[in-house]
């Protein structure tokens, strides 16, 4: 299954590692560190400031939807699979 993370940006679920609110992602060191050193596969999908950071097998996206939102869209479509 996939999930919008923003704009025309769909995500396959089973390549989804983390979704990281936009507070832990400013105020964790380590994140700032990760980020840096995978700027080159940093994608923004926010027009303003982004709400939350998605972690990918191969890319990663700063998100417009809240994680709360996005973490809601991937356990529907996981029910959704189980009643497959």
């Amino acid at each position: 299954m996939y999930i919008h993370v923003g704009e025309d940006v769909m995500v396959r679920t089973d390549e989804i590692i983390a979704i990281i609110d936009r507070d832990t992602v400013q105020f964790s060191e380590e994140i700032q560190h990760f980020l840096k050193t995978k700027d080159h596969n940093l994608c923004n999908l926010a027009k303003g400031s982004y709400k939350s950071l998605v972690i990918t097998t191969g890319q990663l996206y700063l998100s417009p939807l809240a994680s709360s939102t996005l973490k809601k869209r991937s356990k529907k479509y996981s029910n959704y699979e189980n009643l497959l």
